[in-house]
């Protein structure tokens, strides 16, 4: 505690690369809004700080009492090294986030106490153990009813570190049971949605006119999402979302989409192989559809960003290609490719496992640009190096131009859409390089 007895806590979001700070760039590193949470569920007499190393190097001998690190799994290593620093200077340290959540046990081995699921019904209880010298090792957070998902405090953001200020959580948890995806573990297998007049009075609070939704299906429910978008509507705010691609089922929700501010929409399509969507239990996803769809929402006036997966048992070599020439054809305006990786907790990681196909458990390499297992129809190498190739191809010069001159309706997005592309592959250049090392 400082002079004058007031608890000092940071709040920690770990860097990716350390020895490259900013790497990742102001175009893609959004505010933490779970630490924002955290200030939020603090007592007003704690003195808070956020130290977030994407941003700045971290001063370990800045004097505090307790620490608070969010953890996914890339960058748990990191998490691991920087709680070792505190702890050497006397700070307690807590862990939480999805990878904690998935390996309590691990990670209490490198921390004092350990969070495990959501923090609204336990973070405040941490503190007052801190202060009685009582921490607990783990603490178990139930989740919180809609109405108690707390709004994160934004005092303590750096508001010139990010390009991306505005972002917004409308609802917590998931009813599909991706193989791959931890969400369902984190946030539990149903939606739970915010009030819309809560939402509403969020981005009232942020006075900004871009917001993207961090949500990871913002049209989970059809009637709570024309709600939310009839409500957006008068706020004049332009914004972004995660919606499955099924949402272009719904022509009048598409309209309302554009007319609330909607200029770009991420799709998990994953793949173009229905085999390789049974295998994970995408079958919400209809590969005969996604031209269709996607011209749909083009038609909206919506831009597309596709994500893609590669690495799924019945993926050949081939694989990288045909997917490019899809997206060329279906004329997607972003596209972010990975390798299936089988995060701790998933089912994934649970059937990988008993084939005795994982190969490794370096965290660092759980980054969706390694293979940590053995794939069914290829080389490790070769998934690595085939990810790396369509992801250079898309993002090159000539491919950016093609889908410049291919905008249509939509060309009044040329600028913006260019210089994104463009960010895109000044990223994938810098992450080249630090792969390369």
């Amino acid at each position: 505690m400082d002079a004058g007895g007031a608890l000092r806590i940071k709040l920690v979001s770990p860097g990716r690369h350390r020895k490259r700070p900013g790497i990742i760039g102001r175009a893609f590193h959004v505010p933490p809004l779970s630490l924002g949470i955290l200030a939020s569920l603090t007592p007003p007499d704690v003195e808070v700080e956020l130290v977030d190393e994407n941003l700045r190097e971290i001063d370990y001998d800045d004097v505090t009492d307790l620490v608070a690190i969010t953890c996914l799994t890339a960058v748990a290593p990191r998490v691991y090294e920087i709680s070792k620093n505190f702890r050497e200077r006397g700070a307690k340290v807590v862990l939480g986030g999805m990878h904690p959540s998935a390996v309590p046990l691990e990670a209490q081995q490198h921390a004092d106490s350990v969070v495990v699921g959501e923090a609204e019904g336990v973070w405040p209880r941490v503190i007052e153990d801190f202060k009685a010298n009582t921490l607990q090792r783990f603490y178990k957070g139930k989740p919180p009813e809609p109405e108690q998902i707390a709004t994160p405090s934004r005092r303590i953001f750096d508001r010139q570190g990010y390009f991306l200020k505005g972002t917004v959580q409308t609802s917590r948890g998931c009813p599909y049971g991706c193989d791959f995806c931890s969400v369902q573990r984190f946030f539990g297998n149903k939606f739970r949605f915010r009030s819309v007049s809560s939402v509403v009075d969020e981005i009232r609070s942020l006075a900004v006119k871009f917001i993207a939704f961090v949500d990871d299906n913002i049209a989970g429910s059809r009637a709570y999402a024309r709600e939310l978008f009839t409500a957006l509507a008068p706020l004049k705010v332009k914004w972004i979302c995660q919606a499955p691609i099924n949402v272009a089922r719904d022509p009048e929700l598409l309209k309302l989409m554009y007319k609330s501010g909607c200029r770009g929409v991420f799709i998990g399509f994953e793949s173009i192989a229905p085999e390789s969507l049974k295998e994970v239990g995408k079958s919400v996803n209809v590969v005969g559809k996604f031209k269709e769809y996607i011209g749909r929402i083009h038609d909206a006036g919506i831009n597309v960003e596709g994500a893609f997966i590669f690495g799924f048992d019945h993926d050949k070599r081939d694989v990288f290609k045909r997917t490019l020439d899809f997206i060329a054809d279906a004329k997607i305006d972003f596209a972010q490719f990975a390798i299936l990786t089988p995060f701790p907790g998933t089912n994934l990681a649970a059937r990988l496992r008993k084939q005795n196909r994982i190969t490794t458990y370096d965290w660092n390499k759980y980054d969706i640009a390694h293979a940590v297992y053995r794939p069914a129809n290829m080389t490790a190498r070769e998934l690595e190096e085939g990810r790396m190739w369509i992801e250079q191809e898309f993002y090159s010069l000539s491919n950016t131009m093609k889908r410049m001159f291919s905008l249509g309706k939509r060309v009044r997005y040329l600028v913006p859409m260019f210089i994104l592309n463009a960010s895109y592959r000044s990223n994938i250049r810098a992450f080249a390089e630090v792969y390369s090392q």
